[in-house]
């Protein structure tokens, strides 16, 4: 299924140094999902892979030059909430061995 017949605007940046995936990574991250399970079912359609595999894509992707210059605002806001997470993660593991 394409990115249009899920309601997702997507316009390939030539310009860009990121591929055609990339931009359609980033493209998905750009959208707001009002059901569980809405976005995960997307990422199957769309790349055919499962969640975990697009997430392991999407951090390896926001971590370069090319995706930050490509849309500065959605990668920033990406690493920070991927930083969030991850501070999350450390305090509560430092609690349970306290």
């Amino acid at each position: 299924m394409s990115s249009e017949a899920l309601g997702l605007e997507f316009e390939l940046d030539e310009s860009s140094e990121l591929d055609e995936r990339s931009q359609r990574i980033l493209a998905l991250e750009r959208q707001w999902w009002k059901y569980a399970g809405a976005k995960e079912q997307a990422i199957a359609e769309m790349f055919s892979i499962s969640p975990t595999n697009y997430y392991q894509l999407l951090n390896t992707l926001i971590d370069t030059d090319a995706a930050l210059a490509h849309d500065p605002m959605l990668v920033k806001r990406l690493r920070r909430l991927r930083t969030t997470r991850h501070r999350a993660r450390s305090a509560k593991r430092l609690e349970s061995e306290a």
